[in-house]
């Protein structure tokens, strides 16, 4: 009598991600897992889980951060349940508030994940991402534009040097409202 399992196995995966590289932490239902460093490229987790856990229901979590949606949309892309967390959602125990590595990270984000404590943030589409990124880009720049103008003012308000009326209106300020003379 051959006996086939009724249900598919679960494989977890915590990843701390960062630009160079990610440490990853895998388990499953039966066993507390694996933790091992990789390049920060989806593709290869992807080849190491259908290598090593070819049957299993993948899901996958990590923190928000700098390194954007990406790794998320690529897991989404394979299949995997992925989840995007708050970092200030990740339980932390006793030493573990104290001590933070990249591998313990990772082992926590898997655990958490495990245990089914964890929500995802909301993660954007990607044109409503590109729109907050031009739009975030914009209001920097304005800044600095207006923060350039000010030191240049500045500078020549040290030097005694005044603003001729006709430029007044292209650099921002009358003179008046700076306190500079004809």
């Amino acid at each position: 009598m051959k006996l086939e399992p009724t249900a598919q196995p679960n494989l977890y995966i915590g990843i701390d991600i960062h630009k160079r590289s990610w440490k990853v932490h895998c388990a499953t239902d039966l066993f507390g897992g694996k933790s091992f460093a990789m390049p920060p490229k989806p593709e290869v987790l992807y080849e190491y889980v259908a290598k090593h856990f070819p049957d299993h229901q993948v899901t996958t979590a990590y923190e928000a951060g700098c390194c954007g949606y990406y790794a998320h949309r690529s897991f989404e892309a394979y299949g995997w349940h992925s989840l995007v967390v708050n970092p200030a959602d990740i339980h932390r125990k006793g030493k573990e508030r104290f001590t933070k590595t990249d591998k313990i990270d990772a082992q926590l984000i898997s655990r958490e994940l495990k245990d089914g404590r964890l929500e995802s943030i909301h993660v954007p589409h990607v044109e409503r991402e590109q729109l907050r990124s031009l739009f975030r880009r914009r209001n920097d720049l304005v800044k600095d534009y207006r923060r350039i103008k000010s030191l240049i003012k500045m500078q020549l308000l040290y030097f005694g040097i005044a603003i001729p009326r006709s430029l007044t209106m292209t650099i921002g300020a009358t003179s008046s409202a700076v306190g500079w003379t004809k």
